[in-house]
């Protein structure tokens, strides 16, 4: 009995520390008083830098929200896209919103949010090599070349999906349209969005894109010691999908280019 009631004791004070450290996430952003999220600030109209410096986008928009529904101030730290996750982990930024697909192998590492966006992977291309495909399949031969961005879904879908294609990964997106328009590239890969910005940045360079050839939702990646965060934050989404304020941000960034006169 002693034996028992030992246990037991024991046991009730590990669910009291368990509780007392339920959210230690959100109990240490708002004893800071600032909510770090890092972005890689360049994947219009997701997250984008201005002219002056300042990133701007849905992703900022949204991290905007839920810093207010903390009664924080938001801190935005751009980074290259391959390194936010290391960020993360190591405790240098509080989440990621940057336009990040929620993968089953990020999922092992990290906890996802959302999706707050649903996107998809689109092929770039001139209007002389316009593709007429419904599918990645047409694509994977040895007789076509295809950049990505690096450390993007679009990288890894390319290199799981299209083993016969020559792939080229490229630093960052507009690298990869360098390619495109120097001739070095057939088609660029990257998300529907990415595609439809860069056809209406470059309306000179007769770009065109495919209709998304694959489903991909964007979440809000998190580490994965904090129950309380995910919770709190699927319900502020859940409230903004109900007010309709994701609605709002879409029409904001994808029917209104005015936006775009900001970007270098």
């Amino acid at each position: 009995m002693k034996k028992f009631a030992a246990c037991l004791v024991a046991a009730l004070m590990l669910v009291v520390a368990a509780s007392a450290s339920a959210g230690p996430s959100i109990d240490k952003i708002v004893k800071r008083g600032e909510l770090i999220v890092g972005t890689s600030g360049d994947y219009p109209p997701l997250t984008a830098k201005t002219k002056s410096g300042k990133i701007i986008g849905v992703d900022i928009d949204l991290a905007t929200l839920i810093a207010n529904e903390m009664g924080v101030k938001l801190n935005v730290v751009q980074m290259p896209f391959n390194t936010l996750l290391p960020a993360l982990q190591a405790g240098k930024v509080d989440m990621v919103l940057s336009c990040m697909t929620i993968t089953s192998e990020r999922n092992l590492k990290f906890a996802f949010v959302g999706p707050y966006f649903v996107s998809g992977q689109s092929i770039l291309t001139t209007k002389e090599t316009a593709l007429n495909v419904s599918t990645l399949k047409e694509i994977n031969k040895a007789d076509f070349s295809l950049a990505v961005p690096l450390g993007t879904t679009s990288e890894a879908i390319a290199k799981m999906s299209l083993p016969l294609t020559k792939l080229v990964v490229a630093k960052t997106m507009d690298e990869a349209i360098q390619l495109l328009l120097a001739g070095k590239v057939k088609a660029v890969m990257s998300d529907v969005a990415a595609c439809a910005v860069t056809v209406f940045r470059n309306r000179d360079k007769g770009l065109v894109a495919t209709p998304p050839l694959t489903f991909e939702p964007l979440g809000i990646a998190i580490r994965q010691d904090d129950p309380l965060l995910v919770n709190w934050l699927n319900n502020v989404l859940l409230n903004a999908q109900g007010n309709g304020v994701l609605d709002d941000l879409q029409t904001k960034w994808f029917k209104n280019s005015s936006w775009m006169m900001e970007l270098p």
